[in-house]
């Protein structure tokens, strides 16, 4: 997501401000969402400070013959890409950051639970849920098999980086599976009805499955519905 940059209007707007029309301008530029989510319970009042700041330093400076307004907006715009940089940024970008599987739900839920969880929301037609609440079923199967060490914080990709290394032939789906989990959680996709029978079908060939290394057969075929 960019961050937005202050600009003026490019029509029906006076060539030449006048400082309170620039003021308004920055009003409401410094009040958008993107500046009033970044800091909560500081922003009023930092606009508020910007403002007055801006009004003394153009009292001090009117003197040299540039359009009040049209100082008013290139020191405004410059504080505004200040704040774009320094402080809407940093926290749009953490709010992007991949959570634990587990952090949402609580780390003492079993699999079982996930399971259900997964087939209550699929028969409602909740296919996000559906979907996210499988991955979560499948690793916490891993773990209570001893397959996994639990770790908590584990996100989705570093799941379907365990889970692969241990389930080889299934590889290709648990990393589609851990993908798919990232693009709905955080990527603002919606998941389908296929999504959810492919994610079940995985399910039921890890629990037939052994992993690697552990003298067993190899993990079941699994169909890929079209």
């Amino acid at each position: 997501m960019r961050t937005a940059i202050f600009a003026p209007p490019l029509r029906e707007v006076p060539v030449d401000p006048d400082a309170d029309q620039a003021r308004r301008w920055l009003q409401d530029e410094l009040s958008k969402a993107e500046y009033q989510d970044a800091q909560p319970g500081f922003m009023e009042r930092a606009v508020a400070r910007i403002l007055e700041f801006l009004e003394e330093l153009l009292s001090g400076i009117q003197g040299v013959g540039a359009p009040a307004g049209i100082l008013l907006l290139a020191l405004g715009a410059l504080v505004i890409l200040v704040l774009a940089i320094l402080v809407v940024r940093p926290r749009l970008n953490a709010r992007k950051s991949p959570a634990g599987l587990f952090d949402e739900t609580g780390a003492d839920q079993d699999a079982s639970f996930h399971r259900s969880l997964s087939e209550e929301a699929a028969g409602a037609g909740d296919w996000d849920t559906a979907l996210t609440e499988r991955l979560r079923a499948i690793l916490r199967t891993a773990e209570e098999r001893v397959i996994l060490e639990p770790r908590p914080g584990r996100t989705a990709h570093e799941a379907g980086a365990a889970l692969s290394a241990v389930f080889p032939a299934a590889a290709k789906e648990i990393l589609w599976l851990s993908r798919r989990f990232d693009e709905i959680r955080y990527g603002g996709s919606r998941a389908a009805e296929a999504d959810v029978r492919r994610t079940a079908e995985l399910d039921a060939g890890l629990l037939r499955a052994q992993p690697a290394g552990a003298g067993a057969a190899a993990l079941p075929s699994l169909a890929v519905p079209k």
